[in-house]
């Protein structure tokens, strides 16, 4: 993909310095964002009247004609991984997946490869046209490593910068299936008096609980009481499990979107996930409810039990409302098989 050259005006009653005009005027079909621009005055690719300018102090007027050369994207750092990968929907602009449990989104000094990116630069090839300039794909949300599920990632600047600022603003539709310890009913009086707690109509339960990193392991969430990121998740229950009920497939879905936010949350109100090996604890099912063979699928099974199911957002180029869904991956429907041998 050959250089191209984005030509535009400045606008009346320009801001003092030339960094922020550019910001302001820039078209928002380029999608670039003040880093980016940044890095273009330092490249000496912004001209102004005709003259390189390299420093954003400067001003500019009304009228002012502005170029900016934007180079053919870079080829990225992250190497390419012919990874098999489930593609739920594709176009020109952007790419969902239904990610693998035991898949890292994103390369990490521990983890420099395998990863989901690393498929996505295969598997994308020259439909990615540059994200920060680079031929790579936008991530705008994560998904643990041992979590499964639906994930949505951008094949262009205009796709990325119209996800992610869905993501901050809370316009996506997330829900995941969990199958936690015990069954979080309004009836269960404990749940009345725990502070962030609260019961919404149609036995919804709602955690608000701020998360910050636990003191003594920065590898883990904890729940604070002030201090942290706000926090809200809700939880409905899709079926109980065992007889006597023991544990419940239940639905969550995020108001927020904080790391480990459910894992957290979940342990915080007394109903971890099973499998979870950091919030969990070493909690198990009791044979009594679950049967020998409940009791010891879910004391095996090797993550934990959680499942981005649904991804719904507005697409960020065409103004679709776009929605999918993903079953619970064999595992997860596996597990429910021998705690629910009725359904």
């Amino acid at each position: 993909m050959p250089e191209t050259r984005l030509t535009f005006e400045i606008q009346p009653d320009p801001p003092a310095r030339l960094d922020k005009a550019l910001a302001r005027d820039v078209p928002a079909d380029a999608a670039l964002s003040r880093s980016r621009l940044a890095r273009l005055l330092e490249d000496g690719a912004v001209a102004v009247n005709g003259e390189i300018v390299t420093s954003g102090k400067g001003r500019v007027g009304a009228g002012d004609r502005v170029v900016l050369t934007l180079a053919a994207p870079a080829e990225s750092h992250m190497g390419a991984e012919p990874i098999p990968l489930e593609v739920v929907f594709e176009d020109a602009e952007l790419i969902v997946v239904n990610k693998p449990a035991g898949m890292v989104v994103h390369p990490a000094p521990g983890t420099p490869g395998g990863t989901l990116v690393n498929a996505l630069i295969h598997h994308c090839g020259d439909s990615l046209s540059g994200v920060g300039g680079e031929k790579r794909p936008g991530i705008v949300h994560r998904i643990d490593k041992d979590t499964s599920g639906l994930l949505v990632a951008a094949k262009t600047d205009r796709a990325h910068h119209g996800l992610a600022a869905q993501f901050e603003a809370h316009d996506v539709d997330r829900h995941y299936r969990a199958i936690c310890h015990g069954v979080p009913d309004a009836s269960d009086p404990r749940l009345r008096g725990l502070r962030g707690t609260s019961f919404e109509s149609g036995n919804v339960l709602r955690i608000q609980a701020e998360l910050a990193r636990h003191k003594h392991d920065r590898q883990k969430q904890a729940v604070v009481r002030s201090g942290g990121r706000h926090a809200v998740t809700r939880v409905r229950i899709v079926s109980a499990l065992c007889r006597p009920p023991a544990a419940a497939l239940v639905d969550c879905w995020l108001e927020t979107g904080r790391t480990h936010q459910i894992r957290v949350h979940m342990a915080h109100v007394g109903y971890a996930l099973i499998g979870d090996p950091v919030y969990g604890g070493r909690r198990k099912l009791p044979v009594a409810a679950a049967g020998e063979a409940g009791a010891a699928a879910a004391r095996a099974f090797p993550r934990q039990a959680l499942h981005a199911a649904t991804l719904g957002f507005t697409h960020p180029v065409t103004g679709d409302r776009l929605s999918f869904e993903a079953p619970v991956p064999p595992d997860m429907a596996g597990l429910l098989a021998v705690l629910d041998p009725d359904a």
